[in-house]
Formats: structure tokens, sequence, C-alpha cells
């Protein structure tokens, strides 16, 4: 997960509470330690949480797929930023697996845990990119056995915590039965989701809708080699011209700073390499509460309940604070953040009305797997009391 900053979430759940009390209270111990950074904040925990594991098959016929999830990331975290519970805006994890590799390690089943559950987009998206396909062998139990595992879901009743197996083999392949797989999800409240790349019935015979049954998940069947169909609209150079212009406002802390900044463009590159309409999804998501970047810029990082200015080494500052008090710092800081906030809002306007202009268009694909995703993490969200803006 980037080398992934790992949060250990301790929930105090009250058995009488509904969904999202308020008075449900999560306490977090986060000591994030990038590189040579002395920046330690503690995100704040009050909201629930989407918790999503994506299990990718990336056996030689999954090229399709992966180009999707690529492809279509930032819409799915721009539908996601505009969820509520009650009257609070939930934060987003996602982790990342992929299985079926012949390049993968064959005692460990054919699977990797690409990024354990983060809410760093930029190396979610790196982790994505990062992706080839080779092989294989694909056994969906084993790999939903080990996100059960291996992640850390917390016991918070107020998190919608699902996986989304997608993959075109039998679903009970390996060792490890998908139904004992099915049963660990259910008691641990993870609703598994699955998608079968390839036909409806098919993936009914093969056990693919068996597999999400299981734990009352959604079963879709999806057309993987189909092209992702992004909507141009007149508001994308503009959203563009002031994605520019929103990077400017970061201030990279230390070496791991710079580093995370260069892979912010280096995000911002993979999502041209689509297309434009891609990139402009992307700045979206960029200009949305959830893109969070506390670890490494200190625009973000002074919001944070237990950051102070004392902290700071000044050996880690850029080049253009080195010398400057920590007043000067502060209002240099806090011009930053003036501007980010502008430029935040008016990409916020206009992407309403390239979202109202994108809608009816209506010639986006309802095969793919932003849709399959989304319609099943609304259904199942309903159920948690969650509702979109």
């Amino acid at each position: 997960m980037k080398i992934p900053f790992k949060t250990l979430i301790l929930a105090l759940s009250l058995a009488s509470v509904t969904a999202c009390d308020a008075n449900n209270k999560k306490s977090k111990i986060a000591n994030k330690l990038i590189a040579e950074t002395v920046i330690k904040t503690t995100s704040k925990a009050e909201n629930p949480e989407i918790q999503v594991a994506l299990l990718l098959d990336t056996s030689n016929s999954m090229d399709g797929l992966i180009d999707q999830a690529k492809a279509q990331l930032w819409k799915i975290v721009n539908e996601l930023s505009y969820a509520k519970c009650e009257d609070k805006s939930p934060n987003l994890k996602i982790a990342l697996y992929e299985y079926g590799n012949d390049n993968l390690n064959a005692e460990e089943g054919y699977l990797r845990q690409v990024i354990a559950f983060s809410d760093d987009l930029d190396e979610i998206s790196k982790s994505l990119f990062s992706l080839t396909t080779n092989g294989g062998n694909e056994y969906c139990g084993k790999v939903i056995k080990t996100a059960l595992n291996q992640l850390e879901w917390g016991e918070n009743k107020n998190d919608l915590k699902l996986i989304f197996i997608a993959g075109n083999e039998p679903y009970s392949q390996g060792n490890v039965n998908y139904k004992d797989a099915s049963k660990l999800a259910h008691q641990n409240d993870v609703t598994v989701n699955t998608i079968f790349c390839g036909d409806y019935n098919q993936g009914i015979s093969t056990q693919w809708k068996d597999g999400a049954d299981l734990t009352h998940g959604n079963y879709m069947a999806i057309n993987h080699n189909e092209a992702t169909v992004h909507v141009a609209s007149p508001y994308d150079d503009k959203i563009l011209e002031l994605n520019k212009k929103l990077n400017t406002t970061y201030i990279a802390y230390g070496s791991a700073g710079r580093q995370k900044m260069e892979m912010q463009a280096e995000q911002d590159s993979n999502a041209m390499s689509y297309n434009k309409a891609n990139a402009v999804s992307r700045t979206v998501s960029k200009s949305s509460r959830l893109y969070k970047n506390s670890s490494w810029d200190l625009v973000d990082a002074e919001k944070e309940a237990d950051f102070s200015y004392d902290d700071l080494d000044k050996n880690q500052l850029p080049s253009a604070l080195k010398d400057k008090s920590k007043a000067e710092i502060k209002a240099y800081v806090e011009e930053k953040g003036k501007t980010r906030k502008k430029l935040q809002d008016e990409i916020a306007t206009l992407n309403l009305k390239r979202r109202n202009y994108v809608a009816k268009q209506n010639n986006s694909s309802n095969n793919g797997l932003e849709i399959a995703m989304m319609n099943a993490l609304k259904s199942q969200a309903a159920n948690k009391n969650y509702k979109w803006e």
C-alpha cells in the first residue's frame, strides 16, 4: 500500500445505538512516519468508513478488466465522495489484491496484496497501474480468505465493509472452499460481491452467484473487454487548467514529500493517458474531501488535531521556508490553504455543470466494472442509512 501506512482502529460500540450514531466513537493510533518526516498526525475517525477490498484476477485473459479498473478508479472515488451517512461524510479505504497470475508465489496461492487498506488515492492509483497479467491459476476462496485475515477491518458496525472479486474461471477452484471463505466473511460483517467477466449464465453455473448469495452480496456479470466510455464536456479544459494551479498549493515536506509530489504528477499523467475526460475525473477527486495528503503536505497536515508548528524540523522544509520564522511559515501555509480551497470550490462548481452535461448524453456503458461496483455498493449502503447527494 504505498509502503502502506496502516491505521489501527479501535472501535467502541454499544448494542443499543443505530448505524452511524454520533455517540459511537472510534479512536485511532496513527503515528504516520514517512522517511525523514517528523510530522505525526492522527487522522480523525469520528466518521464511518467505507472499506472496499478489490480482488482482481490478473491472469492472461484479464487485460480488459485491469484496463477498466485503471480507467474507472476516479469515477468510482467521485461517486463515493458524494455519500452521506446521517449528517456525516464517510471516509474511504481501498485495498487491492491480485490473484491468478503465474508470476506470483505458488505456495501462497498465486495471489498478492498489492496495497492494504489506504486512503492515499495516489498510492492506490499507482498500485493499479503496476498490475500486469500472466498465467494462471485462479483461487477465489483463497484470495477472499487471505484478504479477510490480512486486512484490518475493525469492529465498528457502522462501517460498510465490502469485498469485490472479479474473474472468469470457476469460483470453486483451489484448496480453500469458497463456502468456508464466505462464512468467515459473514461472521466479520463483510459482504462479498462477485463480478464474473463473461456471460451471466456461465457465471451462475460456475458458482459466482452462489459466492455472492452466501454473504447477501451482489452477483454481476460484465463485459471486461469493453472499452471505457469517457464523455467529453465543455468544462473539461477549464477543470484541467485549475488542476495545474491546484498542484502549486502543495507544500512537500522532506525527501518523502518530494517523492510524493512526483507521484502526484505521475498519477495525473496516468489518468491523462486514457484521455482528457479521465484526467478531469481525477482532478475532481483531488478537489474532494477524500484526497488526503497530511503525511507529506503541510497544508493538509496543519488541519490535523495534533499538528504543531513547534515540531517542524527546518531542515525538512522546502527551501522557500527554511529561513522563515514560525509565524511566517504559518502565514505561508494558511495562504496556500486559502488558495487551494478557492480552487477546489471552482472545480466543484464546474463539476456540477459537467455531471449534468454528461448525464444528458446518456451514452455510457452499463456493462462495466464501475457500474457493477456502484450498483452493489449503493444497494448495500442503503441498509446502513447511507444516502447519496
